[in-house]
């Protein structure tokens, strides 16, 4: 087996057959390995003599190049899993990079937008439609509240908003299916407000784009995938918000999904029911948003114990 074979093409094989990555996930992590290998090979090494000196200089030499923690810390992930990787399958005996411990990284609290702000950014896309005055525009107006409203009440990434199929339109039930990373598939409950937009919003494109509208996408577009591609809903969501007096640098689709969850949480919602509506894999991911379970204790305990005279 070619030596290639034996390193990184190997690992992202694995990646894609046992874990399902995503092709945007298996890009990356060729990015930061291409990029490892090739400072190793700088330094007359390789990836089956590396030593855990040579991963210390790589990381420093990271920090040299004004890396971000969070960069850096990314890097170092890949490089121990390709490192397990390649002990694992006896590409080389040992694993010189499982005592290395990543640099410390202050926790970020995810950026939401209040629920006052979400409804003011949600009647002014209502406000947009009302104001239209051409078919196409107006058309162009309700799918973008179609999309705040979808996105508001089920925290879909934003990848997988984009690509529902119309099938989504059309079911009654008040669930919808959803593809997530690798593949994986989850239920997920849409609310009578965003199912309302939804109708709404495919009736205005039966009549105004016939052709768009027999797409098996629920958003289609002209692009090579055949539906809107993030980029586009990103860069309108910018413009409603400015249009709604919100600061156009605090607002995205992730921002939406954020506040879907910290709004549920806030309101009562399990952690756990909360990780299976946003499709996180483990726990872990979703306990970014413990800080709104801390201030939810500790409301309670002022508003609800029986010696706290406050």
């Amino acid at each position: 087996m070619p030596a290639k074979q034996c390193g990184i093409e190997a690992f992202l094989e694995m990646m894609a057959a046992e874990r399902g990555a995503a092709a945007n996930t298996l890009e990356a992590y060729r990015r930061d390995l291409d990029d490892y290998e090739s400072a190793l090979t700088d330094a007359g090494k390789s990836l089956r003599n590396a030593a855990t000196d040579d991963i210390r200089a790589y990381l420093s030499a990271l920090k040299r190049r004004s890396f971000a923690a969070t960069t850096t810390a990314r890097r170092l992930s890949a490089i121990r899993q390709l490192h397990r990787f390649l002990a694992a399958e006896g590409h080389r005996k040992d694993d010189p990079a499982a005592i290395l411990e990543g640099p410390r990284q202050a926790q970020r609290l995810p950026k939401i937008l209040s629920i006052n702000e979400v409804a003011k950014l949600l009647e002014t896309a209502r406000a947009i439609i009302e104001a239209a005055t051409e078919p196409r525009e107006k058309l162009h107006a309700a799918r973008n509240f179609c999309l705040l409203e979808l996105l508001y009440a089920t925290g879909l990434r934003v990848s997988e908003l984009v690509s529902l199929p119309k099938a989504a339109a059309r079911r009654r039930e008040p669930l919808i299916l959803v593809r997530g990373k690798g593949g994986r598939e989850r239920m997920v409950p849409i609310s009578d407000p965003a199912r309302t937009a939804m109708t709404e919003y495919r009736t205005l494109l039966e009549k105004a784009d016939p052709h768009a509208a027999s797409s098996p996408w629920l958003f289609p577009a002209d692009g090579e995938s055949g539906h809107l591609s993030r980029q586009v809903f990103a860069r309108d969501i910018k413009t409603i918000a400015g249009l709604a007096g919100i600061s156009a640098a605090r607002v995205s689709p992730h921002v939406l999904r954020h506040a879907f969850a910290s709004h549920l949480l806030q309101n009562g919602a399990d952690l756990r029911i909360v990780q299976e509506l946003l499709g996180h894999a483990d726990i872990s991911t979703t306990q970014i948003y413990t800080h709104v379970l801390d201030e939810r204790m500790k409301a309670m305990v002022r508003d609800l114990h029986p010696l706290n005279d406050e």
